[in-house]
C-alpha cells in the first residue's frame, strides 16, 4: 500500500515506511520506487514502463517524506535543488538521553567508509572528510517511554550525517547500535523520520510544503 503525500503532473511525494529501499540495490529486494511506478501505472492505466525519477533518497531504516519526480524536466530542476541544498529538510528523532542545551547547531567532520558503509567524526584535516552541520531542537524532554524528541534540520547532506552528529554528542537515535544505541526500535528499523520537505516546483516555481506523520505518532 501506498500513501500518497503529494501528487501532480509533475512530482509524486509518498510515505517511505521504515526497512523499505528507496531504490534497488544488490538485494534484490522490493522498493518505494517499485511501488510508486506500480501505483502510477494502474491508477493512469499506462501501457509500458513508467517514468518516474529519482531526486534523493533515505537510508533504509529511517521513515518518511520522499519526492520523486513524474518527468525528466522536473527530475533536473529538482536533483538541483537537492545538490545545491534548496530543498528543505526537517526530520524528527527520539533519542536517548536529554540534549544540553536543548536547542543548538551541531558542527562536524565525517568521513564515510564505503566498504563498512559506515560515517565517523574525525578532524577537519582528515583527507577526505567532508564538513556537516545540522540544528536541532528538543521538543520532548523524557517522554514517558525515558526518550527525548528531537526535531533536526540538517544544512548539509552527508551520508548517515544525522545518525552520526547526534549519536558524537551522546545522543544516539533510538534503534540505531551501528552508531551506539542501546535502546531498541521496531526490527529493521530506527527512531528517525523525514517528517517535513519543502521544495520549489519545478513548473510554478512556487514553494510547496509536504509533511508526514511519524510512526510513534500515529498509535
Amino acid at each position: 500500500m501506498l500513501q500518497v503525500l503529494f501528487e501532480d503532473n509533475h512530482c509524486l511525494a509518498v510515505a517511505k515506511p521504515a526497512r523499505l529501499l528507496v531504490a534497488g540495490d544488490e538485494t534484490g529486494d522490493e522498493t518505494l520506487l517499485d511501488r510508486a511506478k506500480a501505483y502510477l501505472k494502474q491508477k493512469y492505466a499506462k501501457p509500458g514502463d513508467v517514468y518516474l525519477g529519482l531526486v534523493h533518497r533515505l537510508d533504509r531504516p529511517v521513515s518518511g517524506v520522499v519526492l520523486f519526480a513524474r518527468t525528466s524536466k522536473a527530475a533536473g530542476r529538482l536533483s538541483e535543488q537537492f545538490r545545491m541544498g534548496t530543498a528543505h529538510k526537517v526530520y524528527h528523532a527520539l533519542v536517548e538521553s536529554t540534549p544540553s542545551p536543548p536547542e543548538g547547531e551541531l558542527h562536524d567532520w565525517l568521513l564515510k567508509d564505503e566498504k563498512l558503509n559506515i560515517s565517523r567524526r574525525v578532524p577537519g584535516s582528515t583527507p577526505g572528510a567532508k564538513e556537516c552541520v545540522l540544528r536541532y531542537r528538543v521538543l520532548e524532554p523524557r517522554r514517558p517511554d525515558g526518550m527525548s524528541l528531537l526535531e533536526v534540520t540538517p544544512l548539509t547532506g552527508r551520508s548517515h550525517q544525522i545518525r552520526v552528529q547526534l549519536s558524537g554528542q551522546g545522543w544516539p537515535i533510538q534503534g540505531d547500535a551501528k552508531y551506539g544505541a542501546r535502546r531498541p526500535f521496531d526490527e529493521g528499523a530506527i527512531a528517525l523520520h523525514a517528517y517535513e520537505l519543502t521544495f520549489e516546483h519545478p513548473v510554478r516555481c512556487a514553494p510547496v510544503v509536504v509533511r508526514c506523520a511519524a510512526p510513534w505518532d500515529e498509535d
